[in-house]
C-alpha cells in the first residue's frame, strides 16, 4: 500500500509482519549451528541476541515513526549519516547482506530438501542443486510480479507458527532438564560471538521499517510493533531452544546440524513430526528467500534510479527484474554453490551487524527530531559493537575465509559506492 492508499496497519499488523521476517529460516537454520558453540546454553545466546535485537529496534522505531517512508534502512542513511558516500557504501552493504541472506537461507532450504527426500548422508550437490533451485524460481516469481506469493506469506507464517507451536507442546512434555545442564561454566567469549550468530534469526525485524508508510499514527503504532514482534520472537526462540536441547543432545545434532529443528522432532513426534517439521522449515525457508529477494528488488531499484547504482539496476527487461538484478542473482547462485551455510550464516550475520551499528549512528544523529532516549541508543550501539567485536575475533580462529569475505564485502560496497560520488542524488525529499 503506497501512494494515495489507506494507511489502516495497526500495530498487530506491522507486529505480524515482523514476526513473519523473523520466524524464519534463521532458526530453523541456526539453532544446530548454535548449539555446536554453546551447547546446553543455546538459549542463552538467543536470549542475548533478542535483549540486543530490543534495543536496535528501539533505533529502528524511533526513526520509523519519524521518517515514515518505503525505503526503511536507505532512507535512514541517507537522512542520518555524515556524508553521501557513507550513507551509499552502507546501502550497497546492505544490498550485499540481502544477497548472501537469499544464499544462506537456500543453502538451509537445499539441506531440509534433500534430508527430506533422501537418505543420508545426503551429498552436497544434491542440496546445492536444491539450493539454486529454489532460487531460480524464486527469482522468476519476483521478477514477474506475481501477486500470488505475496498473497500466501501470510499462509506460510501462520502453518509455521502452528507446527512450532505443536513441537514445543510435545518437547516441553518430555523435556529432561538434566540435558541442559552443563557442567561448564559460560565463558564470555563464546557466548558474545554465539550471540553475533544468533542474532541473524532476529535481522528480519528491520523490514517493519517499511511498513511505517502504510500506519496513520507511525509515531504510537511503530515503536509498539517493534518492542511486540521482536518480545514475542525473543521468547519463541528462547522455548524452542530449551525444548530442543533438552531432548536432543548436541552431539546427536551435530550430525545434523543443517536441519537440527527437523531432527529434534523425530524423537518427540516420529517420522511423521519430522516430515511435519521439516515441511514447516521449506514454507519458511522458501517465504524468506522470496521476502528478501523482493526486498533487494526494491532497494536495487531505488538505489538505481537515485544514483546509489548504476542505472542498469534500474533499467527493467523482464517485468519487475533489472540488467542488474540479474547479474545478482547470478553471484547468488556462485556463491551458494562455493560456501557452505556456516560460513554464509557468519558473512551475513557480520555484515547485518555493521549496518544495523550504522542504524544507532543514524539514530544518534536525528535523536532530536525523533525523539529518541540518549541512553538506550547508548546502550544499545556498546552492546552491538561488543558482540560484532567477539564475533569476529571468533572468527580470525575458527573462519578466516568468513571474515576474509566480511572484509571483501565491505571494501567491494565502499568501492561501488566510490565510483558513485559524483553521481547525483535524485532520492524523494523525507519529511
Amino acid at each position: 500500500m503506497t501512494g494515495n492508499a489507506p494507511k489502516t496497519l495497526t500495530v498487530w499488523q506491522v507486529a505480524a509482519l515482523g514476526i513473519g521476517s523473523m520466524v524464519g529460516a534463521g532458526v530453523f537454520a541456526l539453532l544446530g549451528q548454535v548449539a555446536l558453540l554453546m551447547g546446553g546454553h543455546t538459549w542463552l545466546a538467543f536470549a542475548v541476541g533478542g535483549g540486543v535485537a530490543l534495543l536496535s529496534g528501539y533505533s529502528y522505531a524511533r526513526l520509523g515513526a519519524r521518517y515514515p517512508g518505503a525505503g526503511g534502512i536507505i532512507d535512514y542513511f541517507r537522512v542520518g549519516l555524515p556524508s553521501l558516500w557513507l550513507a551509499r557504501t552502507l546501502g550497497i552493504l546492505y544490498l550485499l547482506t540481502l544477497a548472501l541472506t537469499v544464499a544462506m537461507v537456500a543453502k538451509a532450504f537445499g539441506a531440509y530438501g534433500a534430508r527430506l527426500l533422501h537418505e543420508p548422508p545426503t551429498p552436497l550437490e544434491r542440496v546445492d542443486t536444491y539450493a539454486s533451485l529454489v532460487i531460480v524460481v524464486l527469482a522468476a516469481v519476483n521478477f514477474a510480479g506475481s501477486a500470488l506469493v505475496g498473497r500466501a506469506e501470510l499462509l506460510m507464517v501462520v502453518v509455521k507458527l502452528a507446527i512450532l507451536a505443536l513441537l514445543i507442546g510435545v518437547g516441553a512434555a518430555t523435556l529432561r532438564p538434566a540435558m541442559l545442564a552443563d557442567a561448564s561454566t559460560v565463558a564470555f567469549g563464546p557466548l558474545l560471538s554465539s550471540v553475533g550468530l544468533a542474532f541473524f534469526a532476529y535481522a528480519g525485524y528491520g523490514m517493519m521499517a517499511n511498513a511505517a508508510a502504510d500506519v496513520l499514527r507511525p509515531e504510537r503504532t511503530i515503536p509498539r510493533a517493534f518492542a511486540l514482534a521482536i518480545g514475542v520472537v525473543a521468547v519463541l526462540y528462547v522455548v524452542l531452544a530449551l525444548v530442543v536441547l533438552g531432548n536432543v543432545t548436541p552431539a546427536q545434532l551435530a550430525r545434523y546440524a543443517d536441519t537440527a529443528v527437523a531432527e529434534a522432532a523425530q524423537p518427540l513426534l516420529g517420522h511423521a513430526g519430522f516430515v511435519l517439521v521439516s515441511v514447516a522449515a521449506l514454507l519458511a525457508t522458501a517465504s524468506a528467500i522470496n521476502a528478501t529477494i523482493f526486498s533487494a528488488l526494491k532497494i536495487a531499484e531505488s538505489m538505481g534510479e537515485g544514483g546509489g547504482l548504476p542505472k542498469m539496476f534500474a533499467h527493467r527487461v523482464i517485468r519487475q527484474g533489472t540488467v542488474g538484478m540479474l547479474w545478482t542473482v547470478g553471484a547468488v547462485l556462485l556463491i551458494t554453490n562455493l560456501l557452505p551455510l556456516g560460513a554464509l550464516a557468519s558473512v551475513a550475520s557480520a555484515t547485518f551487524l555493521i549496518c544495523y551499528l550504522a542504524v544507532f549512528v543514524a539514530a544518534w544523529r536525528q535523536r532530536r527530531e525523533a525523539r529518541a532516549a540518549a541512553v538506550p541508543l547508548l546502550l544499545g550501539f556498546v552492546s552491538m559493537l561488543v558482540v560484532l567485536g567477539a564475533f569476529l575475533l571468533s572468527l580470525i580462529q575458527s573462519q578466516p575465509v568468513a571474515l576474509a569475505l566480511v572484509a571483501g564485502s565491505v571494501l567491494l560496497a565502499a568501492g561501488l559506492a566510490w565510483t558513485r560520488r559524483d553521481a547525483p542524488t535524485t532520492g524523494a525529499p523525507l519529511r
